[in-house]
């Protein structure tokens, strides 16, 4: 099962940073959320999956008996998934912003729409 997860998160990997290369704004979001859910899945990969039982101690222990599952893997995915999301949600409005102003959904046509007699930043300081 290990085997397929990480064949998929490669898979996740290999196609997140494709669209990530394009030139088309929303490709290299949705290429933002492929490789973000990659990495979640590497890390929920590298936690080992296993079939245990939750980490509850019980009454009168002070570790729980038997195998039990890794919660730190879960918490970092969970964390992962809302800032995730929030990145996504904030970068989908400044794209939609840049398309309102500059008309241009491609990363070269909005290069274009820079003014041709701009000064030069400065090249030392």
């Amino acid at each position: 099962m290990d085997y397929i997860l990480a064949a998929l998160v490669g898979v996740f990997v290999a196609l997140g940073v494709y669209l990530l290369l394009s030139r088309a704004v929303i490709r290299m979001l949705i290429g933002m959320v492929v490789l973000g859910n990659g990495v979640n899945l590497l890390i929920f990969t590298a936690g080992r999956v296993t079939r245990e039982v939750a980490p509850i101690v019980p009454e009168g222990l002070e570790t729980p008996a038997g195998a039990f599952a890794n919660p730190l893997p879960q918490a970092l995915i969970l964390t992962a998934i809302v800032i995730g999301f929030s990145m996504f949600a904030f970068l989908l409005v400044l794209a939609y912003r840049a398309y309102q102003s500059l008309d241009a959904d491609d990363t070269d046509t909005m290069r274009l729409a820079e003014p041709e007699n701009a000064p030069q930043p400065p090249l030392s300081y």
